[in-house]
């Protein structure tokens, strides 16, 4: 069996500890033998992609560019009958 985590978010307040939570997380990760896809990670960055939404100390955003694209959509011109609601 295989599986797939593809996310993983360390951050605090401070750089030393974000440092002893990264440690955490890596030793735990080799404690469990997950492997790590290195071409994917992100270290010590300001901000980050998570999901298609950008991770910074703004908060949680979603790119301008998938909003104007949502944004010119054309209207739906029929609708399914039969589609039950949730």
């Amino acid at each position: 069996m295989e599986v797939f985590i593809n996310v993983f978010s360390v951050y605090v307040g401070t750089f030393d500890l974000c440092l002893d939570n990264l440690t955490k997380v890596l030793h735990r990760c080799q404690e469990f033998n997950l492997v790590l896809n290195w071409k994917k990670c992100q270290f010590m960055v300001q901000e980050g992609a998570v999901l298609d939404h950008v991770i910074s100390q703004r908060g949680t955003e979603v790119p301008k560019a998938k909003i104007e694209v949502i944004e010119h959509l054309p209207p739906p011109t029929c609708v399914k009958r039969g589609a039950k609601l949730p």
